[in-house]
């Protein structure tokens, strides 16, 4: 399962700054998508401003002109 999780990521950041204006609930929603394919069942999404973000490599994505990313954490059951 962890390793669903690392190529889910890594296919999102690799895509992400192609998605660099992108609105942020568009490209959240589009993400959501692509780790539910991928099973991952506990995670959260959230859209914060750039300054908010502490770790990037909880980073998936960058949107609204790259005023925003979109941070990914997985739930522990």
């Amino acid at each position: 399962m962890i390793r669903v999780a690392i190529t889910v990521l890594a296919s999102l950041v690799a895509t992400s700054a192609l998605a660099a204006v992108k609105p942020c609930e568009e490209l959240k929603a589009e993400i959501e998508a692509k780790i539910q394919a991928q099973g991952v069942a506990s995670y959260t999404l959230e859209i914060v401003p750039n300054s908010e973000v502490k770790d990037q490599n909880m980073v998936v994505g960058t949107c609204d002109g790259g005023t925003k990313k979109i941070i990914y954490q997985k739930n522990d059951r």
